[in-house]
């Protein structure tokens, strides 16, 4: 696994983290000693790039916001022109525990892309109301297109193996929810193995959710349509190969 750690970048888009990020970095420091860290300053104006810096990470900054999406194709950019093999995703806000990396990474093996899945069996974090619901109806088809059971399309705690980063790198959408939703549809019409680990997730460790809850009813509607966008767009080929699905 250290060899594999060698190969593996960490992506941690971060949107005025500067209450966690330092912290996150450190932690995974420490949980996943000698692994590289990208932290993606997705526009933030506050002082996101001086915490992660001064913790140790490499921070690419972006002069304005392009949300996670955006932020996730300039990891997978730079992973490419790094020499990284695998890429995975940890969200600067210290809701997702690095311990889990090594599960994702062991997952790879024989998958293109691995979800950690937080209705899976593993830890006590819940969902309700509209969002529960949307995330019922998304599980339950883009199951059917993964030809897989996945419990939580929406999970953005994800390691991505070599096929999926040279897809990603160049075909990573970053429309609202595109880096979930629509991100699995791309890779299961590109013909990549796609499947998901059970995870714990923990409370935000500062900063601002990303979702009002009050916007639950509006999140169901955009959750939709974005499956539904990603659906009736063509597929794309990885790099001359056939696209079956």
């Amino acid at each position: 696994m250290p060899h594999q750690l060698e190969r593996t970048l960490i992506v941690m888009p971060a949107l005025n983290e500067e209450a966690s990020v330092a912290a996150v970095v450190r932690e995974v420091q420490d949980k996943l000693p000698g692994v590289a860290i990208l932290v993606v300053n997705d526009g933030s104006t506050d002082d996101t790039t001086v915490q992660a810096r001064s913790a140790g990470a490499v921070v690419a900054e972006l002069p304005f916001n392009l949300g996670v999406g955006g932020a996730m194709r300039v990891g997978f950019k730079y992973a490419l022109e790094h020499g990284y093999r695998n890429v995975v995703q940890v969200d600067s806000d210290g809701q997702h525990d690095p311990a889990g990396v090594l599960q994702l990474l062991d997952e790879l093996a024989t998958a293109d892309l691995v979800l950690g899945a937080r209705f899976a069996g593993a830890g006590n974090y819940e969902v309700r109301g509209p969002r529960k619901w949307a995330m019922v109806v998304l599980s339950g088809a883009l199951s059917r297109v993964a030809r897989t059971k996945l419990t939580d399309t929406t999970s953005g705690f994800r390691a991505t193996g070599p096929r999926a980063v040279r897809l990603f790198a160049e075909h990573y959408p970053a429309e609202y929810l595109g880096d979930t939703i629509e991100s699995l549809v791309i890779a299961a019409r590109a013909g990549c193995v796609i499947r998901q680990v059970p995870v714990a997730m923990r409370p935000r460790a500062g900063g601002t959710p990303s979702h009002n809850p009050f916007k639950a009813a509006t999140y169901l509607a955009r959750a939709g349509l974005a499956l539904v966008f990603a659906l009736i767009r063509p597929p794309v080929a990885l790099h001359g190969e056939v696209v079956t699905a």
